[in-house]
């Protein structure tokens, strides 16, 4: 995700000139073709994010569109007063790149785990956010996020994550669900990374003759709202799947739709990590498993929601 973000940064740098980065003194394999090609529209704001995010809201503000860049909780958690009274409040077009959203960093500790981020830049009015689930959807939104009025949270993974759409969504619009794999005995909702995790899961129950349905969620605020109460009409449950908590992020934004519906609805349950901090450290696929959200854990609780849901 991280390679599609850049060379989806550099491409529209190429065509904007008011296109400008700030990195809060990492990335320097990653943006150096960036800085070579594009050295006045780069700042290094050093380890300093609030003032990272300060910069960034003064430029914005001046006519810029700018992208604050870097790792798990650092541009978002650590400068939250800056992105709420500097840029949201003031409708500034700054472009808050995560990379390494849920537990990327795991074996750093839970300094470095991000999985509150995307409920609490939900929360905050007027924050677009996206949660590509793959390079495919990254090059998609890339250009869609610029365009995009006002601050938008873009939540990476790291590099390395494998394709799960065979080809890249056609006219991509915010606000937009992705079907992956279509079927009508329950759907599974997955937004950012995880979302290889619920490919290999589901299609693991489709060769057993279970007609899951798969559905990416590239932008969790604003959400497919009508997608979602299309699903929550047709089909027994709903299952929610994000490397995050499970309070106010892809689960809550399903239920929260969920719940304004009158008459027969699907039952909702969600995965992800409880209330509670990730106690315990590792690689991204050991803490994956640990909790529940490898391909193992989503088959489990898929089989127990066609059982119980099952009449």
């Amino acid at each position: 995700m991280r390679d599609a973000f850049t060379r989806g940064l550099l491409k529209l740098a190429q065509e904007r000139e008011d296109v400008f980065l700030v990195t809060g003194d990492l990335g320097f394999g990653v943006l150096t073709p960036f800085l070579e090609r594009f050295p006045r529209q780069y700042l290094n704001a050093g380890i300093a994010e609030q003032a990272m995010t300060g910069i960034a809201a003064g430029l914005a503000l001046e006519g810029r569109t700018v992208f604050t860049y870097s790792i798990g909780n650092f541009p978002t958690l650590r400068c939250l007063e800056q992105i709420r009274n500097d840029c949201a409040y003031h409708r500034a077009n700054v472009k808050i790149v995560c990379v390494g959203g849920g537990f990327v960093y795991g074996a750093l500790g839970m300094s470095h785990h991000a999985t509150e981020d995307v409920a609490i830049m939900r929360a905050l009015p007027g924050v677009t956010v996206f949660t590509p689930g793959d390079p495919l959807e990254v090059e998609a939104i890339m250009p869609v996020l610029y365009a995009t009025p006002g601050v938008c949270y873009l939540r990476l993974g790291r590099g390395g994550e494998p394709r799960v759409h065979e080809k890249p969504p056609q006219a991509f619009r915010v606000g937009s669900a992705l079907p992956v794999h279509t079927g009508n005995a329950g759907y599974v909702f997955s937004c950012g990374g995880i979302l290889p995790e619920c490919d290999a899961a589901v299609r693991a129950l489709r060769a057993e003759g279970a007609d899951i349905a798969l559905v990416s969620f590239p932008t969790v605020k604003p959400a497919d709202t009508a997608f979602i109460k299309h699903a929550a009409r047709t089909a027994p449950f709903i299952l929610t799947v994000e490397e995050h908590s499970v309070l106010g992020g892809l689960g809550g934004m399903v239920c929260e739709t969920v719940a304004g519906l009158s008459g027969a609805r699907a039952v909702v349950s969600r995965l992800g990590l409880e209330d509670t901090y990730a106690s315990v450290v590792g690689s991204q696929a050991y803490l994956r498993a640990h909790y529940g959200l490898d391909a193992a854990g989503i088959t489990g609780r898929i089989r127990t929601l066609l059982e119980e849901t099952r009449g």
